[in-house]
């Protein structure tokens, strides 16, 4: 099971860092502000092919981005 709060948490400051909007992360994935809007409040949780895609996006681990690890760094 990984950490909600963190998940959120993470796609937010993840978002900022890339200096992405939420409208413009959601093109990049093919969904809508409002979305990207209730994962960042912790009202919604993407699918598991969602978070593959912002893993991939960001470029970090799933762990990390589900909050299961401190580290960013995704395997080979």
């Amino acid at each position: 099971m990984f950490d909600e709060k963190k998940l959120s948490d993470n796609i937010r400051q993840l978002r900022i860092a890339q200096n992405l909007t939420q409208g413009q992360l959601a093109k990049l994935i093919n969904s809508n502000n409002k979305t990207v809007n209730g994962w960042e409040r912790g009202i919604r949780v993407p699918s598991i092919g969602v978070i593959y895609q912002l893993a991939d996006l960001f470029d970090v681990s799933l762990d990390y981005l589900c909050g299961r690890s401190e580290s960013r760094e995704r395997l080979p």
